[in-house]
């Protein structure tokens, strides 16, 4: 199916920053979805938390699989809206790859260590972003520059169109220092008001739609959430009556996974009409209308109402149970003892390559944490402390 006239052509694309001569084979956007995939940080991601710690079972979701997940997600919605299903792949699978181990308790850590006292007084310099740690950022500057698998050039030189997808959330001290060094680029959005792609802001609700989805699988898999404390979320409940009226004896995990199966295909299928009536009624004939308009892709308002209720009962009984806090607290704790040690220490860390731009101390010391997975974090902490938080 022809993509239409909206979605991002590969044969338009504003290009790359050191410019290739195509592949023979596949047009800019697939190269840049094989590229993701064959990177070092896509690897990580099997050890990296998305929920549960890699230690903690074997089937709980990884950032890996949660961005498998994405990528599914999205391109089977971008078919039906005749979205570039390349680019939304791409986006898919790039927008964790700058993830610290342990998740968001890492990210948290790591940047509260960035701003503690000490690293106030840091100028930025052309190599170093402002202020802390965010992963939106330090997943572009994995695909920038962190990567080390070409000769001419850092990072994995994607297309814009996947860049800007990659950079979902910016700070404006951020957006205008990336001005700065691509004048134009990436972060002019930010800083004029402007939308992404359709295929960037679908790529963000897929995020959503897989964690909210995976989240409710993992919890009653670790034995935090019960389905009966599930009955309160109706998005997920009504799914789970009417399975078990169409089959009354049906028990276990296949009453959970038949109704997640019909929250999702709910879901999308919410996503593909709501979306298809916004980008209708707005007019829109081109990626560039698309960047002058409000963000198009969207559930219905009840459907976002429904999502949100889900989100709320997620954050109060799974993400702060006690047990989650717990392991999250002992997460903390080894990201910020890695950064204390490698800061007073950095001959601990591998030296810098002579390729090196000049990173300050205190990036070259995130840029290593962020990129560490779960159990290389636990090793780590291990040797330099002494100390051993997690069996």
């Amino acid at each position: 199916m022809a993509c239409a006239a909206y979605a991002c052509d590969p044969r338009f694309s504003r290009g790359r920053r050191y410019p290739e001569p195509p592949a023979p084979t596949r047009n800019d956007f697939q190269r840049d979805r094989d590229r993701v995939i064959h990177s070092t940080a896509f690897r990580r991601l099997v050890y990296k938390t998305q929920v549960f710690l890699n230690h903690e079972g074997d089937l709980f979701r990884t950032r890996l699989t949660h961005s498998l997940e994405v990528a599914q997600l999205a391109r089977s919605i971008a078919r039906s809206l005749r979205l570039n299903e390349d680019l939304v792949e791409a986006i898919s699978l790039a927008h964790d790859l700058g993830h610290t181990p342990f998740g968001h308790a890492g990210q948290d850590a790591l940047n509260a260590c960035m701003h503690a006292e000490g690293d106030a007084a840091h100028v930025p310099s052309p190599h170093d972003p402002v202020g802390g740690f965010e992963h939106n950022m330090q997943s572009l500057r994995v695909v920038d520059e962190l990567e080390e698998r070409y000769p001419a050039f850092s990072g994995l030189n994607l297309c814009f169109e996947t860049r800007e997808g990659i950079l979902k959330h910016c700070s404006r001290a951020n957006a205008q220092w990336l001005e700065s060094r691509e004048p134009g680029g990436v972060g002019q959005r930010f800083l004029i008001g402007q939308s992404p792609s359709l295929e960037a802001q679908l790529a963000n609700l897929a995020d959503e739609i897989a964690y909210n989805a995976h989240d409710i699988d993992d919890g009653v898999r670790s034995g935090l959430l019960t389905l009966e404390q599930l009955e309160v979320v109706s998005l997920f409940d009504r799914h789970r009556r009417e399975v078990l009226r169409e089959y009354p004896s049906l028990k276990g995990r296949r009453v959970l996974y038949e109704s997640i199966r019909r929250m999702l295909s709910e879901q999308v299928y919410d996503v593909i009409e709501a979306t298809g009536a916004a980008i209708r009624e707005s007019g829109v004939q081109h990626v560039d209308d698309v960047r002058r308009m409000a963000p198009l892709v969207r559930f219905s308002e009840p459907m976002r109402e429904a999502s949100a209720a889900l989100k709320r009962f997620l954050m109060l009984n799974l993400y702060r149970h006690p047990q989650v806090v717990e392991t999250t607290q002992r997460a903390r704790t080894v990201v910020t003892d890695l950064y204390r040690a490698y800061h007073q220490a950095p001959e601990e860390m591998p030296p810098p390559g002579p390729a090196d731009p000049g990173y300050s101390l205190r990036r070259r010391v995130a840029d290593y944490i962020a990129g560490m997975t779960d159990r290389f974090a636990i090793r780590e902490h291990a040797r330099l402390t002494g100390t051993r938080l997690f069996d």
